[in-house]
């Protein structure tokens, strides 16, 4: 068996040994010569080697592939930062109260301590315009005016107005209109009463008069702004579009009938 030895050259740049690109096969000399394809000079150096299924060495993918998939690998560092955290959390302070425990009730406290602020400010803190004095509001403004109870009919008794009817439907609407007037932020405090004087027919037409106190030294404000006819009408006229008609019954007011009217 022949074989023929080919020429070692070398590489200008780097000095590397490398056999030519021909090559002969070493069977009977008359296979035709095969030429494989020259390596760059970094493929070998960016390539890793690895073992194929049956034991033959085979390129595998180039360095900079491979140091980037070790980047989205497990890293172990992560995973014992991890495990000292837990570690601190799970020692043991006293007895067997551990870190973590400790670190709840500091957070539950903390909690706890801004609840009762809240609780005790609100509890002491004095509204200034809930302080007044109520014997001081001597100064009378007089409301008048009229509504209509579509849902009732009119009867003989109603006209006399000292009947048990009257007085009945009478102090009921009474009741109707103090609540209301006594649950209004602006003109609760100025409130005095509420009184229905007399029922006509037309269904029920009820006429009825408000009271409001104030006092002297804020007369003038208080007629032009906050007791005026149009603030007092507002609020009943707000009061009966809010009713509903089924639940209210008998008592129900007709809204557009309600008429009033500053008495001097």
């Amino acid at each position: 068996m022949d074989i023929e030895l080919q020429p070692i050259k070398t590489n200008g740049n780097d000095g590397a040994a490398h056999l030519s690109n021909e090559r002969v096969p070493a069977s009977n000399g008359d296979g035709a010569a095969y030429r494989i394809s020259d390596a760059t000079e970094t493929c070998g150096l960016l390539s890793v080697q690895t073992a194929g299924c049956n034991g033959e060495t085979a390129p595998s993918a180039p360095l900079a592939e491979v140091q980037g998939n070790l980047g989205n690998t497990y890293n172990p560092q992560e995973d014992s930062t991890v495990c000292r955290v837990k570690k601190e959390l799970n020692e043991i302070v006293f007895l067997k109260v551990r870190l973590w425990m400790i670190i709840i009730f500091i957070f539950l406290l903390i909690f706890a301590v801004i609840m009762i602020s809240l609780a005790v400010c609100s509890a002491i803190h004095e509204d200034v315009d809930e302080n007044f004095d109520r014997s001081l509001f001597k100064v009378p403004q007089y409301l008048n005016g009229s509504f209509q109870l579509p849902h009732l009919v009119f009867t003989e008794e109603l006209s006399t107005f000292s009947s048990n009817e009257s007085q009945t439907l009478a102090a009921e609407l009474q009741e109707k209109l103090a609540d209301l007037y006594r649950s209004s932020p602006a003109l609760g405090r100025y409130f005095s009463r509420a009184e229905i004087y007399a029922f006509r027919n037309g269904s029920v037409i009820a006429e009825y008069q408000l009271t409001f106190l104030m006092p002297q030294e804020q007369e003038d404000q208080l007629r032009n702004f906050t007791l005026s006819k149009e603030m007092v009408y507002n609020v009943l006229r707000q009061f009966l579009y809010d009713q509903e008609p089924n639940e209210s019954g008998e008592m129900y007011i007709d809204p557009d009938s309600l008429n009033m009217f500053l008495r001097h």
